[in-house]
C-alpha cells in the first residue's frame, strides 16, 4: 500500500447504522478515551503514542492478545493437509494444471513467434502486457512470482517492468460489502464505532488483501485498514499442491539441481500463508520496531490491536511515495540512491545483527516520508537468519576479499551447505575458476547477481543443499539491488554494503569475527597495512563506526593471553613500523642537510644508510601508510582525544606492559645493529 506526499483529499464515509459499543475492543477504547489531553499526538509517521505509561502498555498487552485469540483459526501450511483435500480430487488439480500449462505455453508461443519474425522489440510492450494479465488471472500465488520479476531489470526489460510493478498494489479489487462486512465479522463491532470515516474504494490492492484509507474514531488517528480477500486460502492452497508435486519431480528425476526444491517450495509455502496470518503480521511489524526504531532512517508503523485479527490489519497511516516512483523523488530533492543504500544498510543489519529480516522489500512495501525516511509498511513475509550463519556469512565476504578459497569452501559447513561429511577439496578449483576471473577489478565492482550466478553454477554441480532462509535473502538483496539498478545501472550492491562489513570487522568483538580480521590483516607472516586502511576508509562510511569501538577490540585481541602466536608476529610487525618511522624520519633529516655537510659517506647501495633504494623506498611507504592510518582514525566525525582514555587503561595492563618491552627491545637491537653498520662502513672509508 503506498500514499502520496500530499494528503489525499477529505474522503466520504462508508458507514453501518449505530449499533450498541460493545464487544472485546470496548474497554480499549474506554481507556484511551479516558486518557489525558497530549497523551496522544501525531509523530507524523513514526509512531503516535510520545508518552506510554504502564497502563498503556498492559492495555496494549491485553488488546494484542485479544487479537491472536482473534486469529486462533488462521490457516496454516501443511502439505499433508492439501495432499488429502487434493489428492480426492484429481479434476480439479488436473483443470489447474492445464489453465496454467495453457496460459503459460500460449505466451511462450507468442514470444518464439516474435523472434522468428523479428518483431520482439515491437511487440515487447504488449508482451508485457499480456504477461501481466495472465499472473493476475492465475491468481496471488503467480502475483507473488511477478512481484519479484517487477524488480529486477536485469532479468526483465523495461517494459516487463513497468507493467509487472502494477502487480505490487494496483491488482483487481474485491466487492467493498464483502470488505467492510469482514471488518465487522472479524472484529465483532459495527463499522460506524471504530471509524469516524473510511474511504469508500480502496486505495491500494495487493496479492493478498486491500487497503483501505480511515480516521479512527476515538482518536482521530489516520490508519490504513487492510482486509483480506476472500477465498484466498483455497486459491494458494491448490497452486501450492502443484508446485510441490514438480518439485518433488525436478528432486526425483532432474539430477543437475541438487537443492532440496521442495524444501524450497515449503518454505515459500509457509511464509504466504503466514501472510494470511495478519495478527501475526502485527506481532513481526511491533518486532521490527522493537529492533529499528532507534535508527533515525527507518520508520515502522504502530499497530491498533483492538481493530486487527486474522483478516483484518489495522496500522498507523505513513505518507510517502513508493521507492520506484523516481520522477516523484526527484522533485522532493530524494535521490533513490542514497534511500536503497539506506535500505540495504537496514537489511545488513537485519541479516546478520539481529538475524530477523524483511523478506520481500519491494516497491510496494517500502515508502519514502516526506522527510526522506524510508518506510516499512508491510510485514508479512519475515525470516531469521541463524545465529552461526551471520558470522559465517561475513567471514565468506572476508575469505572472497582475500581470494581464500579453501576457507570460502569450508564456510559452507557453518552456513549448512554442507554436511560435515562432503570433503570440499572437490569444490575449491570451481570457486577458483570463477571467481578469478570475476575478481579481475575489484570486489566492490562486482554485481551481487553475478556473484549469486556464479555460485549456482558451483551449487549445481556439487552437493549443496541450499537453506530456506537463504534464498529468502537472496530475494532480499537482489530485489533491493534490482531497485537501484533501476535508477542506476552502474550500481554495485557489494560497493554499498562493503562500508558495513568493513565496520563489523573493526568494530565487533565477537571471536568469530576477530578470527577474520586475523585472517583479512595477516598473510605469511606479515601485516597486510593496505588492508587496515582500506578497512578504516571503507567503515568510516557506515554512519554507525565509531573509532573507539575500533580500537579496543584489537587491542584486546593482541593482549590476549592465549594469543602468544599473534603477539609474535605483531612484534615483528611493530619493530618493522618503528625502525621504518626513525629511520625514514633520520634519512629526511639527514636529506635536509646542504650537501657539503653532510659527513656520513654514501654507500654502494646507494644511500647513506645502508639499504637499496627499494628498500628505502618500501620504508618511506610503510611509515607513510602508519601515518595516514592515524590521520584517518584522528579525523574520524566520532574521533575525541579522551576516547583513548580506556585504551591506555588497555596498555598499562602489564601484558600490555611486557608487550611494549618486547617491541622496544626489537627495535633498539635492529637500530644497534644499522648503527654498527654504519660506523663499520664510515671506518672502511677513512682507512
Amino acid at each position: 500500500m503506498s500514499a502520496l506526499f500530499t494528503v489525499a483529499s477529505p474522503f466520504s464515509a462508508r458507514l453501518r447504522a449505530p449499533k450498541r459499543l460493545s464487544g472485546i475492543g470496548a474497554p480499549r477504547a474506554a481507556l484511551l478515551e479516558a486518557r489525558p489531553p497530549g497523551l496522544l499526538a501525531d509523530a507524523g509517521g513514526g509512531g503516535a503514542i510520545l508518552r506510554v505509561s504502564a497502563a498503556d502498555r498492559a492495555a496494549d498487552i491485553q488488546a494484542e492478545s485479544r487479537a491472536l485469540a482473534r486469529a486462533v483459526n488462521s490457516p496454516v501450511y501443511s502439505p499433508e493437509v492439501l495432499a488429502r483435500k487434493y489428492g480426492s480430487r484429481p479434476v480439479k488439480v488436473v483443470r489447474r494444471a492445464l489453465d496454467v500449462l495453457m496460459a503459460f505455453g500460449m505466451f511462450a508461443l507468442k514470444l518464439l513467434i516474435d523472434q522468428r519474425y523479428g518483431r520482439v522489440d515491437q511487440n515487447r510492450r504488449k508482451r508485457g502486457v499480456e504477461l501481466r494479465m495472465i499472473l493476475t488471472r492465475l491468481g496471488p500465488t503467480f502475483v507473488k512470482i511477478g512481484q519479484g520479476l517487477s524488480t529486477r531489470p536485469d532479468i526483465c526489460p523495461p517494459e516487463y517492468i513497468e507493467e509487472l510493478s502494477q502487480l505490487q498494489d494496483t491488482l483487481p479489487t474485491f466487492p467493498d460489502s464483502d470488505a467492510f462486512a469482514c471488518i465487522e465479522s472479524e472484529l465483532e463491532l459495527p463499522l460506524d464505532s471504530i471509524f469516524s470515516s473510511i474511504s469508500t474504494t480502496p486505495v491500494a490492492a495487493a496479492s493478498l488483501g486491500q487497503v483501505y484509507k480511515a480516521r479512527l474514531k476515538y482518536c482521530g488517528q489516520l490508519v490504513a485498514v487492510k482486509v483480506q480477500r476472500p477465498g484466498i486460502q483455497e486459491a494458494i492452497g491448490l497452486d501450492f499442491y502443484l508446485m510441490r508435486g514438480l518439485a518433488f519431480l525436478i528432486n526425483e528425476y532432474i539430477s543437475g539441481i541438487t537443492s532440496d526444491v521442495v524444501a524450497l517450495v515449503d518454505e515459500f509455502a509457509r511464509r504466504v500463508h503466514q501472510e494470511l496470518n495478519y495478527a501475526q503480521e502485527g506481532q513481526n511489524a511491533r518486532r521490527f520496531k522493537k529492533l529499528y526504531a532507534d535508527k533515525e532512517d527507518i520508520v515502522v508503523p504502530e499497530i491498533y490491536w483492538d481493530y486487527t485479527s486474522g483478516k483484518v490489519l489495522t496500522m498507523e497511516w505513513i505518507t510517502g511515495v513508493k521507492l520506484n516512483e523516481l520522477d516523484a523523488l526527484e522533485r522532493h530533492g530524494l535521490k533513490v540512491i542514497d534511500l536503497v543504500s539506506t535500505g540495504i544498510q537496514c537489511s545488513l543489519r537485519q541479516l546478520l545483527e539481529s538475524g530477523y529480516f524483511h523478506a520481500d522489500p519491494h516497491p510496494g512495501n517500502l515508502l519514502v516520508t516526506p522527510e526522506g525516511r524510508l518506510a516499512f509498511i508491510d510485514f508479512g513475509m519475515m525470516s531469521e537468519t541463524p545465529e552461526q550463519a551471520r558470522y559465517a556469512i561475513i567471514s565468506h565476504i572476508v575469505h572472497l576479499v582475500n581470494r581464500d578459497y579453501e576457507a570460502m569452501a569450508r564456510d559452507y559447513y557453518a552456513l549448512d551447505f554442507l554436511s560435515s561429511e562432503v570433503d570440499v577439496s572437490p569444490i575449491v578449483p570451481a570457486l577458483q575458476s570463477f571467481f578469478d576471473d570475476a575478481l579481475n577489478a575489484t570486489v566492490s565492482d562486482l554485481n551481487f547477481k553475478s556473484i549469486v550466478d556464479g555460485l549456482g553454477t558451483v551449487f549445481y554441480q556439487y552437493p549443496f543443499t541450499v537453506p530456506p532462509y537463504y534464498a529468502l535473502i537472496l530475494r532480499s538483496l537482489t530485489v533491493l539491488e534490482g531497485l537501484a539498478l533501476h535508477a542506476d545501472p552502474n550500481f554495485k550492491v557489494l560497493a554499498a554494503s562493503y562500508p558495513y562489513f568493513a565496520k563489523r570487522l573493526l568494530t565487533d568483538p565477537n571471536p568469530y569475527l576477530r578470527d577474520a580480521l586475523i585472517e583479512l590483516l595477516f598473510k605469511d607472516g606479515r601485516f597486510r597495512w593496505n588492508r587496515l586502511e582500506n578497512l578504516l576508509v571503507q567503515g568510516r562510511k557506515d554512519r554507525d563506526f565509531s573509532t573507539k569501538d575500533a580500537l579496543q577490540p584489537v587491542l584486546r585481541l593482541l593482549l590476549d593471553p592465549h594469543g602468544e602466536e599473534l603477539r609474535f608476529l605483531v612484534i615483528k610487525e611493530a619493530v618493522h613500523v618503528m625502525d621504518a618511522i626513525v629511520l625514514a624520519s633520520a634519512i629526511d633529516a639527514y636529506n635536509s642537510i646542504p650537501y657539503f655537510m653532510r659527513v656520513l659517506p654514501k654507500s654502494d647501495a646507494n644511500g647513506p644508510f645502508i639499504m637499496s633504494n627499494v628498500e628505502l623506498k618500501r620504508l618511506m611507504d610503510l611509515r607513510d601508510q602508519v601515518f595516514r592510518i592515524w590521520g584517518l582514525l584522528q579525523t574520524s566525525k566520532s574521533f575525541d582525544p579522551e576516547l583513548l582514555q580506556p585504551v591506555l587503561q588497555v596498555l598499562q595492563q602489564p601484558e600490555a606492559r611486557s608487550l611494549g618491552v618486547r617491541v622496544a627491545a626489537g627495535v633498539t637491537r635492529r637500530l644497534a645493529a644499522r648503527m654498527l653498520q654504519q660506523v663499520l662502513l664510515t671506518a672502511s672509508k677513512i682507512s
